[in-house]
Order: C-alpha cells, then structure tokens, then sequence
C-alpha cells in the first residue's frame, strides 16, 4: 500500500499525500517527542517533514523505504534544531554577562558565580547533589531522573527542592541569586 501511495504522490495525488501523513504523522510526532518534549515544536516538526516531502515529491524514488526517508529528515530537523539551541543558549550567556551591570562595588563575572554555585552544589548530600546534577546540569526530566537512580519521582521532586532551599539560604545577595535563577532556570 505505501508504494502505491508514494508512486501517486510522486505524481501529484493530494490524497495519496493524506494517506501517508495520517499513516506517518503520529508516528513522526511520538519520535519527535523523546527528543523535543514539546507539543507544539513536535507538531512543528512534522509539518515541516511532510512539507518537504510534498516540495520534493518528483524527485521520490518508488525503491524507496517512506518510513526511513521521512524519519531520517526528522532527525537532521531534530539535530539542526538543537545545534541552533546551543548557540542561542551561547549568544545569551554571552549577552547576559556583556548586559548585566551590578550595581555593587565588585562586579561578579559569570565564572565566579559559576564557582560559587559549584561550591554551594559541592556541599549538597551525595544523592540530592547527583539528582540536582542530573535536573539542572544534564536537563534531564524528573521522571528520567527517577528511572536511572530506581526511586520514585516524588523523591527526585523532594530532593530538588530542598537542594534549590539550601541554596537560595545561602545567597545573600538578591541580585545574585536573579542571575543564578537565570542561569538554572531559563538558559
């Protein structure tokens, strides 16, 4: 059926078209998804996909493999996408550390809150530091976080907040601790 289909669409058929987007779109949306966690940029991603399909549709070849075409420019979309992602997350790190002016008689630079926050995270327990790592350093999920160490996804959420309470007691400085929500929380 799906060679059918990709031989009509080569030819132009908007229903054969239909028929592979409804076959392939959910399962190109659930790939997506364990890369993006995003619904609204996974269902991006497979307009994008099917929008490239239909542009290059003359040029399909009827040998073959739709699933494996399709999903392979999923990944190159989902690999463009992160690489953006860390540019941008390096343009404002960099902006972020040209604008930001303390009013403070030192101005601290990111390097040395970067070092105090190594040190504040140095003087978590051992589990709750690992879990923090895990969440703010690697970007993993709660419940991937719960996965890998076998406990369960309040005890990640519990870790958390007690090593985000600690840390915060230990920031005096309020303008400090807003740069260092910005550094966990939005970059």
């Amino acid at each position: 059926m799906e060679e059918q289909w990709v031989r009509n669409l080569k030819s132009g058929d908007i229903q054969a078209f239909n028929e592979l987007f409804g076959y392939y779109g959910p399962r190109l949306y659930h790939f997506s998804y364990r890369y993006l966690r995003s619904e609204p940029e996974c269902e991006e991603l497979v307009q994008e996909v099917f929008t490239r399909v239909w542009e290059r549709r003359s040029e399909l070849k009827e040998d073959l493999s739709f699933r494996s075409y399709i999903f392979t420019i999923a990944f190159n979309i989902i690999r463009k996408y992160f690489r953006s992602r860390v540019q941008a997350k390096s343009y404002y790190e960099t902006k972020l550390m040209e604008d930001f002016q303390l009013e403070t008689s030192q101005k601290i630079n990111f390097n040395s809150l970067k070092s105090r926050l190594d040190n504040l995270v140095s003087m978590l327990p051992v589990r709750r530091r690992e879990i923090f790592v895990k969440s703010r350093m690697e970007g993993l999920t709660v419940k991937e976080i719960a996965g890998d160490m076998k406990i369960s996804t309040k005890t990640v959420e519990n870790q958390l907040t007690e090593a985000l309470k600690f840390i915060r007691s230990h920031l005096t400085d309020e303008r400090l601790a807003g740069i260092l929500f910005l550094y966990l929380f939005v970059l």
